[in-house]
């Protein structure tokens, strides 16, 4: 009797990107890899390539790669976040689905682990799945999109496809949300509450949300279901927009001209976190909790705290492997012996 073997199923967790080292060449290669996505970027490509070579190359990598050097440690915080959380997630997933011969890999849009070299080494080993969950809560065309991008870009070249699961966001689940008020709730133990709590999230342009990108949206139904969840009252917590790029108008209110507002309207003290970002990074540990604080307390506030993402927190691993399972469980019907 034929006896086949255990299904092959990889689960691909996929974060934006972060560069080799803070190193002034290794952020320029970043740098231009990221900001050449026409997805990132939506000016006409030879117009922008110029500017990118001419005006942003040359100059931005060293002033980018000092704010990297202020946060690294062994290795970028977002690498080693991914890391920690692919080996818990797989440690879950293993144990929970034996019938397939299960791997889970980390993999970034931009710099290293590449999600093309990922791909490109899974199909050296035939896969009869993959599951791709972008780390990103808010699904966004300049976030999301590019990691769909990769993926289609990689099955044009392949003759024997695997089946494709793609998880496009989690803004609303009830594990994400209750992840985020944990967090707070426990920082609120440790060093009791703020005047203001600022969810503030990454921002992209105003014409890309004007053109249908859901994303601001999505996050202010985060934010708004948050709030509710921490029992907060309308003048205790705000949203806002951070990481402004360019001269264009982005999604508002920014965070840093909210902030000083706040001070200049005499709040005393806030405590910011980033609901869209999935591990800590550059725009957490040194534009949120460096640069920001900075600013808020030279326009007069008195004390700033970053509460910090989610990371590897068990209840935020909880989520992960909750979003897969519920996935992985409908492949059984499909692929398991």
């Amino acid at each position: 009797m034929f006896s086949a073997s255990k299904p092959k199923v990889t689960v691909v967790l996929a974060n934006l990107g972060t560069p080799d080292t803070p190193e002034v060449p290794a952020v320029r290669k970043f740098l231009k890899q990221f900001l050449s996505d026409h997805r990132v970027i939506e000016i006409p490509v030879p117009l922008w390539q110029i500017i990118l070579r001419l005006f942003i190359l040359p100059f931005r990598p060293r002033r980018v790669a000092h704010a990297y050097a202020s946060i690294w440690s062994d290795d970028s915080p977002m690498r080693e976040i991914i890391y920690a959380q692919t080996d818990a997630v797989r440690q879950n997933l293993t144990v929970a689905f034996p019938e397939f011969e299960l791997n889970v890999v980390p993999a970034m849009t931009y710099g290293n682990p590449g999600i093309q070299d990922v791909l490109e080494q899974l199909a050296q080993h035939p896969q009869d799945h993959i599951v791709l969950l972008p780390l990103f809560p808010q699904y966004s065309a300049t976030s999301t999109a590019p990691l769909y991008d990769a993926f289609a870009r990689w099955t044009l070249k392949q003759r024997n496809l695997p089946g494709l699961t793609l998880i496009r966001d989690y803004f609303q689940h009830p594990l994400y949300i209750e992840s985020l008020a944990q967090s707070v709730r426990e920082y609120w133990a440790e060093h009791g509450q703020a005047e203001k709590l600022l969810m503030s999230f990454h921002g992209i342009p105003q014409p890309y949300a004007d053109k249908g990108d859901p994303y601001a949206d999505r996050c202010r139904v985060t934010a708004q279901k948050l709030a509710e969840a921490l029992n907060l009252q309308d003048n205790e917590w705000a949203i806002s927009f951070q990481s402004r790029f360019g001269k264009q108008e982005w999604v508002k209110p920014y965070t840093d001209q909210l902030l000083a507002e706040w001070a200049e309207q005499g709040v005393q003290s806030v405590q910011i976190m980033s609901p869209a970002f999935s591990a800590d990074c550059l725009e957490t540990l040194e534009e949120l909790a460096i640069q920001n604080k900075e600013l808020f307390l030279n326009a007069g506030g008195k004390q700033y705290d970053y509460i910090p993402a989610l990371n590897a927190r068990e209840d935020h691993l909880q989520l992960l492997n909750s979003l897969l399972q519920a996935n992985l469980e409908a492949l059984k019907h499909t692929l398991a012996n």
